[in-house]
């Protein structure tokens, strides 16, 4: 009990490369990746599963996905003491780290990256992650100055989503930045003091998708893209911003100063995939 429970720290994640994955939304989106790579012959990323009897008999589907792994039925007094959160879900799964390598993302050939440069807050790392898993994104960075993506709060706030797509974690911005850009992919910063016009760069898609003529407004969302996302306070710094070929801003047209992080991400990254998608409709994953 104790040695699932140090896994809430850092040093002990790292030691052993384990995190926590809790409630029946993240145990299930692990469990399936698990008996996915179990059928397909790769080592599985479930150690050990802890849940309650109650738990199960609300969502039985999560026993059958737990078979082959190491399960223990445990009372929720001891899932309290194990779990990171005050009031657990009943559930737990001790999984493997899975973040890939950078060159892995860019050898298979994305067309849409989020890259999170010094974003602090869990909270917010999650909620990109999982806006870029909704958009059909191909891969999220996380900069070596940003937050531990596997912190408790970043998993819990990704709702699965981490178990969907590849992350890299503690990549640096020019390297991030040089790599892409040696394989032809667009780099673009979301500022909102940009030159370009998030909005504009839609209608020149769409304009496009019609044969008809439109004026250039700066770039074509519907080619490769790594978008760039700052801190939550300061956004990107200077240095980081002159890395991108354009700095793209959110139009805002209420009263408000500027949107936050995972608003903007959202914004910025469905912009794109709507913009790659063949004949603007979604494709189905």
């Amino acid at each position: 009990m104790r040695k699932v429970a140090q896994l809430a720290g850092r040093p002990a994640r790292l030691k052993r490369r384990e995190f926590l994955a809790e409630g029946p939304q993240a145990v299930r989106e692990a469990l399936v990746l698990h008996q996915k790579r179990i059928a397909a012959g790769e080592p599985g990323i479930v150690y050990e599963v802890y849940a309650s009897e109650s738990c199960l008999d609300r969502h039985p589907d999560l026993e059958t996905l737990a078979e082959g792994t190491t399960a223990y039925l445990a009372t929720d007094e001891v899932l309290a003491a194990m779990a990171d959160t005050v009031t657990p879900q009943g559930i737990l799964a001790v999984c493997g780290f899975l973040d890939v390598s950078l060159e892995q993302v860019l050898d298979a050939g994305p067309q849409l990256v989020a890259v999170l440069c010094e974003v602090r807050d869990p909270g917010n790392a999650g909620t990109v992650l999982r806006a870029a898993d909704a958009a059909g994104a191909d891969a999220v960075v996380l900069t070596a100055s940003s937050v531990d993506i596997y912190n408790p709060k970043a998993v819990r706030s990704t709702a699965g989503s981490l178990f969907h797509l590849p992350v890299v974690l503690g990549a640096g911005i020019e390297e991030i930045v040089a790599r892409c850009k040696e394989r032809g992919i667009g780099v673009l910063a979301a500022d909102g003091y940009g030159q370009l016009n998030l909005d504009r760069l839609q209608d020149q898609n769409a304009a496009r998708r019609l044969g008809a003529p439109a004026q250039d407004a700066g770039y074509a969302l519907e080619n490769p893209t790594v978008w760039l996302f700052g801190n939550e306070a300061q956004g990107l710094s200077e240095e980081e911003l002159a890395l991108a070929d354009h700095r793209v801003a959110v139009p805002v047209y209420g009263a408000a100063e500027s949107l936050n992080l995972g608003t903007a991400a959202t914004v910025c990254l469905y912009a794109s995939a709507r913009s790659q998608q063949d004949g603007g409709m979604p494709q189905q994953r």
